[in-house]
């Protein structure tokens, strides 16, 4: 059964190398009250997308966390936060997990 996020915040990063993305996620879910929605594998790229759910300031905290965590292991290839994802933006987000 899935599991509704709607009202929570949204982090979203891409890192060029999968593997660090689990170091990434670790170090983010250590550093606040946060979700791993989804790991999502570039399939044409060694790199992976990470979606992690909970309340703005927990999000923006791991976030911080998961950047810190990889910038000197590989390239970020991009990060933002969505404080509050508009019911269209969640739709989109719940159609790219498992693309």
């Amino acid at each position: 059964m899935a599991e509704d996020y709607r009202g929570m915040a949204i982090g979203v990063f891409e890192l060029e190398s999968e593997c660090i993305c689990f170091v990434a996620l670790d170090a983010a879910a250590k550093a606040a009250n946060v979700k791993i929605q989804a790991v999502e594998r570039n399939r044409l790229k060694a790199g992976a997308c990470v979606k992690m759910r909970g309340s703005v300031s927990d999000v923006k905290a791991a976030m911080d966390a998961a950047l810190d965590a990889a910038r000197p292991l590989t390239k970020i290839v991009s990060h933002t936060v969505i404080a509050s994802p508009s019911e269209d933006t969640e739709t989109a987000i719940r159609m790219t997990i498992g693309k």
